[in-house]
């Protein structure tokens, strides 16, 4: 993971989103989708009263073709080449079999089509929850955040819980809380491992908390948009106060103790010839998973400490 954002701008542009969101549930019997031949895309939501148009951004056109049964690649020749016919189909859709669906905008953009039953489970309460607790944690430090326009993450490393899997080879304690508020992913707490050597972080499966974003289905008639209420904020105190006792004993002693020693296992364990393949088979058994793609795994670190005429570092 990328340093992003500092603490501050992250605060910002959290607050700037939540002034800036805007959330409905309607039928799609009161959507109407039009594709243009400039490659634009809106949706206009025909609430009592008035009406408002969304352009649709990627990742709602692509939620939008999955609902429908479009396949995307017909969907995205349809809107390069046939943009009335892209027009037709999704407004034939929405209307002939119509179904209610919440639609997520922020700053004039549709940016999410999903169903009526999604919770929001957002950024904002999410940092309002965790941020408290992190800044008592002795030793903690956010290593880095962001949010982007699909999740949102924070990763902490607690300087205090280190130890060393091999000589001159220390890591850390940490965490990792993430979220998407566009249905690319659950709320999680990760504990995870930082390795100093390369700067890496190695989740901990075993010890993750998750939380869907899977409400009680919605009821009545029409559209109108989705504010936050005392309900809500009361049927999700009691989840974020779970996501805070997780944070708690993210960095608990005992648990990293516990993966040190499995880590200081794998180090005996011999490589074969293929480094790949042997990587692949340890990730399996020690369930190792790194913490972002764009890092390089710990195991391939391990390797790397075993195979000095090999590069596997992170680019």
């Amino acid at each position: 993971m990328k340093n992003g954002r500092t603490l501050e701008a992250l605060g910002e542009e959290l607050q700037r989103q939540r002034t800036a969101r805007q959330d409905f549930l309607a039928d799609t019997s009161l959507m109407d989708f039009k594709a243009e031949d400039n490659g634009r895309s809106f949706i206009t939501l025909n609430m009592k009263g008035n009406t408002q148009n969304f352009a649709v951004n990627e990742l709602a056109h692509q939620q939008i073709a999955q609902r429908l049964q479009i396949p995307y690649r017909y969907y995205q020749k349809m809107m390069v080449e046939q943009p009335d016919l892209l027009s037709e189909n999704v407004n034939t859709w929405f209307h002939y079999a119509p179904e209610r669906r919440m639609l997520r905008t922020l700053d004039g953009e549709a940016r999410a089509f999903l169903s009526d039953r999604y919770r929001r489970l957002d950024n904002l309460e999410l940092c309002e929850a965790v941020l408290p607790i992190i800044r008592d944690m002795t030793g903690a430090s956010i290593t880095s955040c962001e949010v982007t326009p699909t999740h949102m993450y924070l990763k902490v490393v607690n300087k205090k819980l280190k130890a060393e899997v091999a000589v001159g080879d220390a890591v850390q304690a940490g965490f990792v809380i993430s979220n998407s508020e566009v249905g690319l992913g659950s709320v999680k707490v990760e504990p995870l491992i930082y390795r100093l050597v390369c700067r890496n972080g190695l989740i901990l499966k075993d010890y993750t908390q998750k939380k869907y974003h899977v409400g009680r289905q919605a009821e009545g008639d029409g559209a109108y948009e989705l504010y936050s209420d005392e309900t809500l904020r009361a049927d999700d105190k009691a989840f974020f106060m779970k996501v805070q006792d997780t944070v708690k004993v993210a960095a608990d002693e005992t648990k990293f103790s516990m993966a040190v020693d499995k880590l200081r296992e794998s180090t005996d364990i011999p490589l074969g010839k293929d480094p790949i393949k042997e990587v692949e088979l340890l990730a399996d058994k020690y369930q190792l998973s790194p913490l972002m793609s764009v890092e390089m795994s710990f195991v391939s670190c391990l390797w790397e400490r075993t195979t000095a005429d090999m590069d596997l570092s992170t680019q």
